[in-house]
């Protein structure tokens, strides 16, 4: 049996049945590392023997009937801007460099008690400020599809290390499409639930308003078991996690779902595996226009034009239609966002934790020299501007404009869903660019993101699964968008699209099926 072949629900059927064991599925991660981690430096941190011990832990737990479920013993990278107890946290920066957390983020913790094992730390864009995984201050991350490409960003670590078999599975987080884009780019799946389906708990905060954890994988079919295990919370916990979790409550008073994080919702229907069924008869898919305007490479239009004229023929209502207001949201994204970020970054001073510059004359040339030291360029220059749009005389005119603006997407999105069950479109308006394009060009790597931003401003949910490649051979992804809370649905599309994909020709652009 070809280990590193299989999804993670089918690695986690096989290691139940006996077929193989938690360490021998580990090893096999390790291997793959050992031969491409090189080349491609999907990771930042990889502690193999404690990976291997915790491995033969679980799989003793499975043996004695502890953990059933489907993700036991199935190794998993994270994003390292998830907190992990005992293991270095860096968010690719200088400034976190040493940090090495006392506490494991929520999302992590619900796989850890669901048996999956993790492998290690993924690489990424530093504090998730890029679109490449090239802003790292530790090396651009390379697209396994093509080295000479980037993965995408700033899960671009998370995903590259799925497509090259360096794990089963990964967390990454999303801000503006930092696990939708990167997916897209390296021809996994990967997924951004509702705003507050999964604990922000643990996670180093970049915009706190549309940060979310999702899993990237390699099925539709893993995207909705993962889901299941990382937004599980509160009453929904076991063991450790629910008598923690039951102790702060206590302190605090509270009956709240979970007290460590006032924004998550603590939602019941999570039980996503249920909507994977190869089925679109009268579901109602719409089109944006808007999104195949100037800018979309030809074979990314043909591609996802394709996947909806695949649903159509299998009983999908698919039409086009005007969803308007696209041309607004990258200025508003980036007016938050970084308005945010300037925020969240304040407390990286050199007092508390990390990077603190040497020999400094006194306090404020201490704070100077440490940011200047510890920050790349591209977290400089969106702390700069997001202090700019806070600023006084400049509060009014960008940053309050851009939450009205954010409040039109949000409406503009609500007139759709009141058509359609949930929208299809790109993720991307070009494949994976060459190493090196887009930070020479700071604005262009912005503009990439202007199909996945309005999910985040409208806390949408939204998934992206792969629908073909271009000339070149490099993936296109297209993506499925659903209103607040129905993961279901775009779970069930993605998933019809995926059987019908694998049951047909390849529909690859440049194809007759592509076109």
């Amino acid at each position: 049996m070809d280990i590193l072949s299989l999804s993670a629900v089918e690695l986690g059927t096989a290691i139940r049945e006996g077929r193989t064991t938690a360490v021998e599925a580990m090893q096999a991660v390790l291997g793959r590392i050992e031969e491409s981690e090189d080349a491609l430096r999907c990771y930042i941190t990889i502690d193999r023997e404690k990976a291997l011990e915790q491995a033969g832990q679980v799989q003793k737990r499975i043996e004695a009937g502890e953990l059933t479920g489907p993700l036991a013993g199935v190794p998993v990278a994270i994003k390292d801007n998830l907190c992990t107890e005992g293991m270095l946290t860096t968010c690719a920066s200088r400034m976190l460099g040493n940090f090495v957390p006392t506490y494991t983020a929520e999302a992590v913790r619900n796989l850890e008690e669901a048996g999956a094992v993790i492998v290690g730390k993924t690489n990424m864009d530093e504090f998730a400020f890029g679109s490449t995984t090239e802003t790292s201050a530790y090396g651009p991350t390379r697209n396994p599809r093509n080295p000479e490409h980037v993965p995408g960003g700033s899960s671009g670590g998370s995903a590259a290390a799925v497509a090259a078999g360096e794990c089963f599975f990964a967390l990454g987080s999303d801000t503006g499409g930092s696990i939708r884009q990167p997916a897209c780019h390296c021809g996994v799946v990967g997924m951004k639930p509702t705003y507050g389906t999964v604990s922000r708990f643990g996670l180093v905060a970049y915009g706190s308003s549309l940060d979310q954890v999702g899993p990237l994988c390699r099925t539709v079919e893993d995207c909705a078991v993962i889901l299941e295990a990382i937004a599980a919370g509160g009453d929904s916990l076991s063991g450790s996690s629910r008598e923690e979790t039951q102790k702060v409550q206590a302190a605090c008073g509270s009956a709240a779902r979970n007290p460590r994080d006032s924004t998550y919702l603590g939602r019941e229907d999570i039980d996503f595996a249920s909507s994977l069924k190869k089925d679109v008869q009268g579901m109602r898919i719409g089109i944006p226009r808007d999104y195949f305007g100037e800018g979309i490479d030809r074979e990314v239009a043909e591609a996802v034009r394709g996947a909806g004229a695949l649903l159509r023929e299998n009983g999908a209502l698919v039409e086009e239609f005007d969803l308007n207001l696209v041309e607004y949201a990258i200025p508003a994204y980036y007016t938050i966002a970084a308005a945010e970020a300037s925020s969240n970054l304040e407390r990286f001073d050199g007092i508390k934790y990390g990077y603190r510059a040497k020999d400094p004359q006194e306090l404020h040339q201490m704070y100077k020299k440490t940011r200047s030291e510890g920050f790349g360029t591209e977290v400089k220059r969106r702390i700069m501007l997001g202090s700019f749009v806070l600023s006084s005389g400049y509060y009014d005119a960008y940053y309050l404009k851009a939450l009205r603006v954010k409040a039109m997407i949000k409406k503009a999105f609500d007139r759709a869903f009141a058509q359609y069950d949930c929208i299809l479109g790109p993720v991307a308006p070009t494949t994976a660019p060459r190493l090196g394009e887009s930070l020479s060009n700071p604005m262009k790597m912005y503009l990439g993101d202007i199909y996945t931003i309005s999910v985040n401003l409208a806390g949408l949910p939204a998934i992206s699964v792969p629908c073909g490649t271009d000339g070149k051979g490099l993936p296109i992804g297209l993506q499925l968008i659903g209103d607040c809370f129905q993961e279901k649905k775009i779970l069930q599309a993605a998933y019809t699209y995926e059987q019908l994909r694998k049951a047909g020709p390849e529909q690859d652009a440049g194809t007759k099926e592509g076109r």
